[in-house]
């Protein structure tokens, strides 16, 4: 059996072959990271997960990675169990592992162990930890070895990494396994109502994961909570207020993307391009270049990895169908909402937005509903589908329709087999958010969108 102490030694090298990495929900966005990673390091891996389509699974396909159906018979001696967060001991392919004395690692346990041989840096927020994650990958991993976890399913396992950068989720406190170097924070946001108590349950997380971090923490600096936190280690917090250490200036927000200029207190640091959309992004840019600064690394390389970064999964994805910008989005909370469709209208100030959003889980959206009509009013038009429910909800008191009701700008709920109502609009910005199965609405509308104007010509 693979002890801890192993598997801690990945990082430099040290391969173990006589263990199978067998992951138990390895199409979640975290487990997909991590198996990949596993798999560059030269590991044996294999896993199992629902057999419908996730956006995650054509990069375990690309690397080989075997994606098994669940089923108790899959697992078998020589396996190392990595359990998903989804999943407690009740489930049927764990719960036969535990029954056969095998190793069962959680995710954030394992994850813990192989972060300790690098400089690590964790991403925590209630939003814009994916797009932060992947930024502060790809600018770090393009000027010293980095090793990352992204949780859009991208992870890598680079040999003598200096870097680490990974996700660190919030919910139900799996990020409190962490004892990172250095944490970014992007905010702090009541979500996840079916754990959470309130506001004050969320901060009480955010300050277990402070009190545990090494060298330093990243705020954003208008965040009124973070700015409440109180840490061992010293907080720096970035933003564009007077009182913030790294402050972005002069903003300018075009069609091509923003540029801006930043300073750490009094000290001018430089003028910033990203070819990116949305106040968030400026203020996500900051926090990698903050970080970048504390560890000592050329400005002019960054400014330099920042002009070439293409985005993750899932997060303002776009593609062109007839004279629709088709936009594919993760938002599923109010303020990921208004995000996405401020940096929509950044990039098509002159096009009509359409917003089409799946409500994600009953509790978020009975919680939160009159925020999410407000942040959705920001669209020229909104259209709705069913609330995608989760695997720990079993329905709930409310409907989309309900949503609806509170919606100005439309909120009807478009059905599935009929996405017609769509197709009323003509050179115009579509964007389809969610985090649930929305995927399947926009390519129904794309494929209805492609027959109708191939028949139109």
């Amino acid at each position: 059996m693979v002890k801890y102490a192993m598997i801690a030694m990945i990082e430099k090298r040290i391969i173990i072959m006589d263990t199978t990495y067998y992951f138990v929900g390895i199409k979640g966005t975290g487990m997909s990271s991590l198996a990949l990673l596993l798999h560059d390091q030269g590991l044996k891996v294999t896993g199992s997960d629902i057999e419908k389509y996730t956006f995650t699974q054509r990069g375990l396909e690309l690397a080989g990675i075997k994606i098994l159906p669940f089923d108790e018979n899959n697992i078998h001696e020589g396996l190392t169990i990595v359990a998903g967060n989804a999943f407690d001991d009740n489930q049927k392919e764990i719960k036969k592992a535990r029954k056969m004395g095998l190793e069962v690692i959680r995710y954030p346990d394992f994850l813990e162990k192989l972060i300790q041989k690098t400089t690590s840096i964790g991403v925590a927020g209630a939003h814009g930890k994916t797009s932060t994650t992947g930024l502060l990958a790809h600018v770090l991993g393009g000027v010293s070895p980095t090793s990352y976890l992204v949780g859009d399913g991208s992870g890598k396992g680079v040999p003598n990494a200096r870097f680490f950068v990974f996700e660190a989720d919030e919910y139900r406190r799996h990020f409190v396994a962490y004892h990172p170097d250095y944490v970014i924070m992007t905010n702090i946001d009541f979500d996840h109502p079916d754990y959470f108590t309130g506001i004050e349950d969320v901060c009480a997380a955010f300050s277990t994961l402070a009190s545990q971090t090494k060298k330093g923490i990243f705020a954003w600096g208008e965040d009124k909570n973070l700015r409440k936190l109180k840490s061992e280690v010293p907080i720096h917090y970035y933003g564009t207020e007077e009182n913030d250490e790294f402050r972005a200036t002069n903003i300018k927000r075009t069609t091509k993307g923003s540029s801006f200029d930043v300073y750490r207190h009094d000290v001018f640091l430089g003028n910033y391009q990203i070819p990116l959309f949305g106040e968030h992004n400026v203020l996500n840019s900051l926090a990698v270049i903050a970080v970048s600064y504390f560890e000592k690394v050329d400005q002019e390389e960054i400014k330099h990895e920042l002009l070439s970064f293409k985005g993750v999964k899932r997060r303002f994805t776009e593609k062109y169908v007839a004279d629709v910008t088709i936009i594919d989005d993760y938002a599923h909370h109010p303020s990921e909402i208004k995000a996405t469709l401020d940096a929509a209208r950044q990039k098509y100030p002159k096009k009509k937005i359409i917003a089409v959003f799946q409500p994600h889980t009953f509790s978020r959206t009975i919680a939160l509903m009159d925020d999410f009509a407000a942040s959705l009013n920001m669209a020229d038009q909104v259209f709705l589908t069913d609330i995608f429910s989760s695997i720990r909800e079993h329905g709930g008191n409310v409907s989309s329709a309900d949503l609806g009701n509170k919606i100005t700008k439309g909120g009807s709920v478009l059905k599935l087999d009929n996405m017609s109502p769509l197709l009323d609009f003509h050179d115009a910005v579509v964007i389809f958010m969610g985090a649930g199965d929305i995927q399947k609405y926009e390519y129904a509308y794309e494929k209805l969108l492609s027959n109708l104007s191939y028949k139109n010509n």
